[in-house]
């Protein structure tokens, strides 16, 4: 059993089924981050150049010939910002630049697969809700994923000018100590083992059909 096996227990996340304030019994302090606001921005980069580094095997035959290239990792890496407040509210003008790592895959001119490491940076330049001044700083971070299925190779860098899907979010957060209410400790139910055996499924199967029978007209 476990969560995701519908473990039947009022010690466990699922579905509230009743009054929800049954079983209600503290009010718990938590640590978590905050997130005071975020935005997608998703964008087709064309003939960007993505130059390789880290090469898998080393030193390969050039010219190479672009496979595919992905992001490795969904964080980005948020630098450069620069938050411009509008007014007196809590709207600002949040500039930064994040970098996302891709793996680039490739076949070199010996017929050789490898791997190389690079990355895709964007400029990002968008409007946020962005918290009043406090002693607890907030931060801008990203979430991103690229991937790139188109690629020349670029004799100019060594690398490639490939044409990428980009999205990004960025988010302006917070470490913070929440009150929330809790219904108690969580009650972890035993994990069900993996089981190969073939014929299980099947011999679990009805003999006929459930359902009605077919009625005559």
């Amino acid at each position: 059993m476990s969560f995701f096996s519908n473990f039947s227990s009022d010690r466990c996340p699922g579905t509230i089924s009743g009054n929800p304030l049954n079983g209600l019994c503290e009010k718990v302090c938590i640590q978590a981050e905050k997130i005071f606001d975020a935005g997608i921005i998703q964008t087709r980069l064309e003939n960007y150049t993505a130059v390789l580094t880290n090469p898998v095997p080393a030193n390969p035959t050039y010219p190479l010939t672009f496979v595919s290239a992905r992001s490795v990792s969904s964080t980005g890496t948020v630098s450069n910002v620069n938050v411009d407040r509008q007014g007196e509210g809590c709207c600002a003008r949040v500039q930064a630049t994040v970098t996302l790592p891709i793996e680039v895959a490739y076949v070199d001119a010996n017929g050789v697969e490898g791997i190389a490491e690079s990355a895709i940076v964007l400029n990002e330049d968008v409007l946020m809700f962005v918290p009043q001044p406090s002693v607890m700083p907030f931060t801008v971070t990203s979430v991103a994923s690229c991937v790139a299925p188109n690629g020349v190779f670029d004799p100019t860098s060594g690398g490639f000018l490939i044409d990428a899907c980009v999205t990004c979010i960025l988010k302006i957060a917070m470490q913070v100590e929440l009150l929330v209410p809790s219904y108690g400790y969580c009650a972890i139910p035993p994990a069900q083992e993996f089981s190969q055996e073939v014929c299980t499924g099947f011999f679990e199967l009805p003999l006929y059909p459930q359902g009605k029978a077919c009625s005559k007209k």
